[in-house]
């Protein structure tokens, strides 16, 4: 190996599914290398006496196999590959030189010079795998890797498709409103679209990112005022997929929290348009965290539950037991409720919750113009009127909201 050093690694993809690989040692390193090993499908045989609690997870679910013990000559027998981390420097070095006798791949992490092979630093963003070598310096290797795969994301790096894409629609939850809540592939999804059909409660900092040749589509639903018919969001979600468009519906939020995002997956796969659905970061539990209310708290609430409040109580069309939510000890949490605050109190009250019940308005919740109004349940209605509180709200019941001045 000496008289080689000096030259670069050539880098390689391997393909290792249903390949085996073999695996000496179940500490750290295992732990770390593992996961990505059983992503692309190896049939991965693990040798060593003890493991990580996470590794032996592993081998508990079938992910891998795993015996119980040390190396021994022959266990590389019909590998493509081999990691060796295992704590026996005698061990590391027969099971690198059966390695070599066998001509399989193999990386120590003990000794990086003695290996055939080397494990870059790798990354995903855009459906592109990132892999960095730097020889002997893994931090840089490390740093580097992360750049890229930032630039990747965030658009400052540009890495255009030059194959035709996938047409269709992406239901993306944009979280509770804070352009950073989004999910990477979320932010990745809305950098390749050509329409973006987005609600007013989606984070509309991103909208600015968007290329000049993508349309954007208001389809806000503003309480108090102008809205966009439901059937009108899907046909026109329907239209411009017809027309071989990408396309994103922005929602905030996740799509299928009391954002209607299963009525349009049904309507577009009336249709026939493919639909791709990425879960997004729920106000009900973003925005109380962002003010400092944890939604359940040992000794305090060990349940939560979240409720519609955009139709009051004593409506018709309502299909909330109230009467049950009241009987409840945990934390509620209530989203679109600001008009009904003070009914929905009331009917709380009614029912047997305590009217000196600990309550937080969130306004505007994870954004620059985010606010926090307390009040007691005998006090909401009052208290939203009197403070102005508008839509979007989020509305947390319940004794966690005074748990940062009690504990």
């Amino acid at each position: 190996m000496a008289e080689h050093a000096e030259h670069a690694a050539y880098p390689v993809g391997l393909r290792l599914s249903g390949r085996r690989v073999v695996v000496l040692g179940g500490g750290q390193v295992a732990q770390r290398r593992l996961p990505s090993l059983v992503a692309a499908g190896a049939d991965v045989l693990l040798i060593s006496p003890s493991a990580k609690p996470s590794v032996e997870a592993m081998a508990d679910t079938g992910e891998i196999r795993w015996e119980r013990r040390r190396y021994a000559p022959g266990d590389l027998a019909e590998a493509w590959y081999a990691l060796i981390s295992t704590d026996d420097p005698e061990a590391n070095a027969a099971a690198s030189q059966e390695a070599e006798d066998r001509r399989v791949w193999c990386v120590r992490s003990d000794d990086a010079e003695a290996a055939t092979a080397w494990t870059p630093a790798t990354g995903r963003s855009e459906g592109v795998t990132v892999a960095v070598l730097t020889g002997r310096d893994p931090r840089r290797s490390a740093a580097v890797r992360d750049a890229i795969v930032e630039g990747l994301r965030d658009g400052t790096l540009a890495a255009p498709h030059h194959r035709a894409r996938a047409t269709g629609v992406a239901l993306v939850g944009g979280g509770p409103g804070d352009p950073d809540l989004i999910t990477v592939r979320g932010r990745r999804l809305l950098a390749e679209a050509d329409v973006v059909i987005a609600d007013r409660l989606g984070p509309r900092d991103l909208l600015a990112e968007l290329p000049p040749h993508v349309e954007v589509i208001d389809a806000a639903k503003i309480p108090y005022g102008r809205f966009m018919a439901q059937e009108a969001i899907n046909n026109a979600l329907i239209e411009h997929a017809r027309a071989g468009k990408s396309v994103v519906r922005l929602k905030g939020g996740d799509p299928y929290v009391f954002g209607r995002g299963m009525e349009e997956l049904q309507a577009l796969a009336e249709a026939g348009i493919p639909c791709t659905v990425v879960p997004g970061i729920s106000s009900s539990i973003s925005v109380p965290s962002a003010a400092g209310i944890p939604v359940t708290h040992r000794g305090v609430a060990q349940e939560f539950t979240v409720v519609s409040g955009h139709v009051a109580p004593d409506d018709e069309r309502s299909t909330v037991d109230w009467s049950a939510l009241a009987r409840l000890r945990g934390t509620l949490v209530v989203l679109m409720g600001v008009e009904n605050s003070g009914a929905i109190a009331a009917t709380l009250m009614a029912h047997g919750r305590g009217a000196d019940t600990p309550v937080a308005v969130v306004q505007e919740g994870t954004t620059a113009a985010q606010r926090r109004v307390d009040a007691t349940l005998g006090t909401l209605g009052e208290t939203v009127r009197a403070e102005g509180v508008r839509p979007p709200a989020v509305i947390v019941i319940g004794d966690v909201v005074a748990v940062h001045r009690t504990h």
